[in-house]
């Protein structure tokens, strides 16, 4: 029977969901009655790894997982480079490494020999992409204001927005809205640092300062409405005085097209001075809700609505 599957593997990245979810992916491909044994790179002994990794007598189909490669001591890496390079048969050696702490190195040398799968963490530019393409996985494709909606309601973890992406898709047979999505995450979405910002930028203070009472009453975290806040006014300052195409400017700032448009819209509404002062304002509670003066509640509704003051 030819053999299909690559025999070796490097998981490579720092996010955790994303190396699981390659890893379990070439499990599955390998199939379910291959044996699984599973090392950790920072414990494991040198006649472990070369017992683990050695042709068997019976050369049954056998998977050898070695996470955390960055770990690994001299001599074991070594151990683990040789069997890279000439793998025994009927086994499949995955590695997962990180591509960085002491064994940093040997990555050039894996990657001659493996199939590599990018477990990298994404920035926050692209995980609107990723969403979307999440919701695919699925068999849905959603609009740009339902993966903005989902983004704003779940937060950044990308094994919670899967779940939570998953769970959407069944519950509503695909055909997934915006308001779906906030009917789903009521309570959640309701006093979320994102729909706060969003309405203190667009100058509606009312609203703004009840979510803002709400969230802070829930325990949302002061330092994230913070943030929420920072990028908002960052995305404003960065618009507020562009013109043109939205996807150009986008692809110039290193933002998701949908983003920069409805940034954009918002930014119009503001002057260069109500820009100059919302910056020094956030960089003024920036300071105030990490505990350098004041009480971050209060800081936080203050600076809302001097933000929703000054969008007008």
């Amino acid at each position: 029977m030819v053999r299909m599957v690559n025999p070796v593997h490097l998981v490579l990245g720092e996010d955790e969901f994303l190396a699981e979810r390659a890893t379990r992916a070439i499990v599955a491909e390998v199939g379910e009655d291959a044996e699984l044994t599973t090392l950790r790179a920072g414990e494991v002994t040198e006649g472990e790894l070369l017992m683990a990794t050695s042709p068997s007598l019976f050369a049954e189909e056998r998977i050898v997982l070695v996470k955390k490669a960055e770990l690994a001591g001299k001599e074991p890496t070594e151990l683990l480079l040789r069997a890279a390079a000439s793998p025994a048969p009927g086994m499949t050696l995955i590695i997962e490494h990180t591509g960085g702490g002491r064994q940093k190195a040997a990555v050039t040398k894996f990657r001659k020999v493996a199939e590599v799968h990018p477990a990298d963490s994404l920035r926050d530019r692209d995980r609107h992409t990723w969403l979307a393409n999440e919701f695919r996985r699925h068999g849905a494709r959603p609009t740009p204001d339902v993966v903005a909606a989902v983004l704003e309601s779940v937060g950044s973890d990308l094994r919670e927005l899967a779940a939570a992406t998953e769970q959407l898709v069944s519950d509503t047979d695909g055909d997934i809205t915006v308001a779906s999505v906030r009917a789903y995450y009521s309570g959640v979405a309701e006093v979320s640092g994102f729909d706060i910002a969003e309405q203190a930028v667009a100058g509606r203070a009312d609203k703004a300062l009840a979510s803002t009472r709400r969230a802070l009453q829930l325990g949302v975290s002061p330092v994230a409405i913070a943030a929420a806040l920072a990028m908002k006014v960052g995305d404003i300052a960065r618009l507020y005085n562009s013109r043109g195409n939205p996807d150009q400017l986008a692809r110039t700032l290193g933002m998701h097209p949908f983003a920069a448009k409805k940034a954009m819209q918002v930014a119009r509404g503001w002057s260069g001075d109500a820009v100059s002062e919302a910056v020094i304002l956030i960089a003024d509670l920036d300071a105030e809700v990490k505990g350098q003066g004041g009480e971050p509640g209060f800081a936080i509704e203050n600076a809302v609505r001097r933000i929703a003051e000054l969008a007008r």
